[in-house]
């Protein structure tokens, strides 16, 4: 399995170079490549590096019954792990998969008082309604260390980084963003190159494991495979986790999100879960896979105007999958074929390309928004806060007309607003128009 290159890094650099008395919890979902960065991490910015795994080590967990003074969780560490030394200063400790250990979460402030050695903790289905006591018990930390763990998110691979793994130069994607920043037509061989390496991350997404088996066989179907298993172990993961009265609804919503993004009206409705539906029956479900990270939620807002927070329509949103990779391995190897050749048309393909530029927005820190009026004659795919004011973002499957966004640009609240193509760069008044794969630089 290749190395893969991943901005997360710099980030745990960023942490250990700027913490003050704080531990960090690494969230995501599962696979996303949590632990490899992390033991990475430990292993080339520290002199000693510690990880305990609480899946793959559960009698680990025995470590935090009892005290959880800092002096005796050392004690106890340095006896179950006695090949490692720890070293004041230079130690970094790993605790992998923290759900499974809720005492190990609790003990998180105790090491950040002490602060003599590093402490990151991983986890997935965090903050998850679990099945029932016993479980609840074991995975849901009676104290939250608030104020001594600083939260990241880490999700699968963006697209500079799929094309970092797929060996494109650093110099050639920032000819791309001078192209992008000077608003200039990029020449048409260099455009379609890249544009057809969007349609390939599209078709196989930024789970780690499946970019690797891309690399390693250039063939979709394998990759289809890969995806698959993963997509699997998330339903398991709701069986597993899930209280049994919930795990079908939780199942249910999950499988009307490629339904939803299909149709020309993407909004989530409880209806389209099942017939006669209701918020009452679904909405802690949608919450559960919401905080599970398998699926993300864009609020819709009725008017252009700061704060987006303000303006939210209570019932309202949209539900994207954590990796569009994943989404096109739901509609399945036919209609991945269909998009890698230009030939998929209808509404699944404007899904895609959405749930993309989801992700994009997601893993740049910027909360999802999108723009729709009270009476539904004006829909804009994403609104983000910036400049001082709203800047729109129509999301194109080609390049079809832009009414909702024309009328949206024309509010003094818009200092601009861009249309995402399939096409090239262009500038038309307050309306800037990129190809979908530019996304990486707004």
């Amino acid at each position: 399995m290749a190395e893969l290159r991943r901005k997360f890094y710099e980030r745990l650099v960023q942490w250990k170079n700027t913490k003050r008395q704080e531990c960090l919890l690494v969230k995501g979902a599962r696979q996303v490549g949590k632990t490899f960065i992390v033991e990475k991490f430990g292993r080339e910015q520290y002199e000693s590096f510690i990880e305990i795994n609480f899946v793959l080590e559960p009698d680990a967990c025995s470590i935090f019954d009892g005290s959880l003074k800092a002096e005796d969780l050392y004690r106890k560490i340095s006896a179950y792990d006695a090949t490692r030394r720890l070293v004041a200063g230079k130690t970094l400790i790993f605790l992998d998969e923290i759900q499974e250990c809720a005492n190990a979460r609790t003990a998180l402030k105790s090491f950040a008082l002490d602060g003599r050695y590093d402490v990151i903790a991983s986890g997935s289905l965090l903050g998850i309604k679990y099945k029932n006591k016993k479980s609840r018990e074991r995975h849901v930390p009676k104290s939250i260390p608030v104020g001594y763990e600083r939260q990241m998110a880490m999700h699968s691979l963006d697209f500079e980084e799929f094309l970092w793994a797929r060996g494109v130069a650093e110099d050639a994607i920032d000819t791309l963003r001078e192209y992008c920043e000077r608003r200039e037509i990029v020449p048409e061989a260099v455009n379609r190159k890249f544009s057809d390496m969007l349609k390939e991350y599209m078709i196989v997404g930024g789970m780690p494991a499946v970019v690797n088996e891309y690399l390693a066989s250039g063939d979709f179907g394998p990759v289809q495979e890969e995806q698959e298993k993963i997509l699997a172990s998330y339903i398991d993961d709701i069986h597993k986790y899930a209280d049994s009265t919930d795990v079908p609804k939780i199942e249910a919503c999950y499988h009307a999100i490629p339904r939803l993004l299909a149709k020309e009206n993407r909004k989530f409705k409880y209806a389209e879960v099942e017939k006669g539906g209701s918020e009452r029956k679904y909405a802690s479900s949608v919450d559960w896979l919401c905080e599970a990270s398998l699926a993300s939620r864009a609020l819709n807002v009725t008017v252009a105007e700061i704060p987006l927070a303000a303006q939210v329509r209570e019932g309202w949103f949209k539900l994207y999958l954590s990796d569009v990779g994943l989404l096109a391995a739901l509609y399945g190897t036919e209609t991945k074929g269909l998009l890698y050749s230009g030939r998929l048309k209808g509404n699944a393909k404007g899904g895609l390309y959405e749930n993309f530029v989801a992700g994009v927005l997601e893993r740049k820190g910027i909360p999802l928004y999108y723009i729709k009026n009270e009476d539904g004659s004006r829909e804009v795919e994403f609104a983000i806060e910036r400049e001082g004011g709203i800047v729109p973002i129509e999301v194109k499957a080609s390049n079809g007309a832009t009414i909702s966004l024309n009328e949206t640009l024309e509010s003094k609240y818009v200092p601009y607003g861009y249309k995402f193509i399939d096409g090239n760069v262009g500038v038309c008044g307050k309306k800037i128009t990129l190809p979908h794969y530019m996304t990486m630089f707004i």
